[in-house]
C-alpha cells in the first residue's frame, strides 16, 4: 500500500516532491521507509519497459518521460489538439445546455439573459455542442445538447455524471468561498 500511495503522491505532485512532503501526508511511516519506497520505484520505472521515469529533480521526485523516447513523444504531442479555451459566457452557456439539454437557444438565452447565439455557435464549432432535431412547437427551433467531445473534455461516463446542481453550488461554494451566497440564501 505504501508503494502505491508514494507513487500516486509523485504522479499528482505539479512540482518535484521531497521525501518530508511525502511523509507530512503519511500519517505514522518514516522517513527512511519512505526514502527505501521512492527509490525502488525509482529503480522500477527505470526498467527499459517502461517509457516513463521517476527523476530526482531539485532535491525531489517528479514523473518524467525517457530521454530515448522524446522525438516519438514531441510527434505526438504536435499532433495533439491544442487546449480547449472558454470564456465565462462559453462555460455559463454550456452550463445551461447541458443541465437543461435538450434545450432550445431561446431557452438558454431566458436563463442567461442575454443573446447567446454567437457563444453557442462558438460552442458548435468546438464541438462541445451539436443540434438535436427540432423541437415539437410553432417555428420548430433547432434543439442543443452536449456532444461525446463534451464528455471526453470534461473526463464524465455520460451526462449523468455532472453534479447535481446542488452539489454544483457546493463546489462553487468550497472553490470561491462563502461570498458566493445568492440572494435568497442569505
Amino acid at each position: 500500500m505504501l508503494k502505491a500511495l508514494v507513487e500516486g503522491i509523485i504522479y499528482v505532485a505539479p512540482e518535484p516532491v521531497t521525501v518530508d512532503a511525502i511523509a507530512k501526508c503519511l500519517d505514522g511511516e518514516t522517513r527512511e521507509r519512505i526514502k527505501t519506497t521512492v527509490e525502488a520505484l525509482v529503480a522500477e520505472y527505470d526498467r527499459p519497459e517502461h517509457g516513463i521515469c521517476i527523476r530526482q529533480v531539485a532535491s525531489g521526485y517528479k514523473f518524467s518521460s525517457k530521454a530515448e523516447h522524446h522525438e516519438v513523444f514531441r510527434c505526438f504531442v504536435k499532433s495533439l489538439k491544442p487546449p480547449i479555451r472558454l470564456s465565462k459566457p462559453a462555460l455559463e452557456t454550456l452550463a445551461v445546455i447541458a443541465y437543461r439539454q435538450p434545450v432550445t437557444l431561446p431557452e438558454i438565452e431566458e436563463v442567461r439573459g442575454v443573446d447567446c447565439g454567437g457563444v453557442t455557435h462558438t460552442l458548435m464549432e468546438k464541438k462541445l455542442v451539436v443540434t438535436a432535431g427540432r423541437k415539437n412547437v410553432v417555428g420548430r427551433p433547432v434543439l442543443y445538447r452536449t456532444s461525446r467531445d463534451f464528455l471526453i473534455h470534461f473526463g464524465l461516463k455520460d451526462i449523468g455524471e455532472l453534479p447535481s446542481l446542488r452539489e454544483f453550488e457546493e463546489l462553487a461554494r468550497q472553490a470561491l468561498g462563502p461570498e458566493l451566497l445568492l440572494p435568497h440564501e442569505g
